[in-house]
């Protein structure tokens, strides 16, 4: 490979995505959840997605969402890949790849190794798994919050494509790659300045050191 994958997830406005492209990032992720900070409408999608258009690979992160407000999202971003983050089985997973012939990247929880291997049960019908740090139980949106789970677990996992996130930073991000040999990373949080809202400065910083810690593949 010529080195790791980086996305910047929850971009909401234009500077935010020129910043992402002017790093060199490789994916652009947008938000359709509306208990997240980083939720976006349709018509900024349709905005943003046509800025991105053959400049950087759109992804479309939903949570438990149903085919019509998938259709509604796929036909306002066009995105290149579609994540599915929230509780979606097997099935649905399958089915989303079907219906709408894009790849699909599904988020894993993780706080044991148990989460890790339970992920071989999306590897056949999932493009991508992405592996996040499991949320409290009664967590108002999915995902890590921006908390880091142990790496550990993921040393040496080679399973299929797959992608590192949670609580990832520019300052930690080339450790991660290290321990992990993740061949792609995600961050939201990691290069905000307030909730919500992406520091330009974090994002060249976060895509150069990941570019520095993922030299050696």
């Amino acid at each position: 490979m010529a080195g790791v994958i980086v996305k910047i997830c929850g971009l909401s406005t234009l500077p935010m995505l020129e910043a992402t492209i002017a790093a060199g990032a490789d994916m652009a992720g947008f938000v359709f959840f509306e208990k997240s900070p980083r939720h976006i409408t349709l018509e900024t999608a349709r905005e943003l997605g046509r800025v991105a258009q053959e400049r950087i690979r759109k992804v479309a992160l939903t949570v438990d969402a149903d085919d019509s407000t998938l259709d509604a999202i796929v036909a306002a971003l066009a995105p290149d890949l579609l994540q599915l983050h929230g509780r979606e089985t097997r099935e649905r997973v399958a089915a989303v790849k079907a219906r709408f012939r894009l790849p699909v990247i599904k988020a894993i929880g993780v706080a044991g190794a148990a989460d890790v291997s339970s992920a071989a049960a999306f590897r056949e019908v999932a493009d991508i798994l992405l592996f996040d740090a499991k949320p409290a139980p009664n967590a108002a949106v999915p995902g890590g919050a921006g908390t880091v789970f142990d790496w550990e677990l993921m040393r040496g996992y080679s399973s299929g494509d797959w992608m590192l996130s949670g609580g990832l930073d520019p300052a930690n991000v080339a450790e991660a790659l290290r321990l992990t040999g993740a061949p792609a990373v995600d961050v939201s949080s990691g290069v905000e300045r307030e909730r919500g809202v992406k520091d330009e400065a974090k994002i060249a910083a976060f895509v150069a050191a990941a570019r520095k810690g993922g030299a050696f593949f």
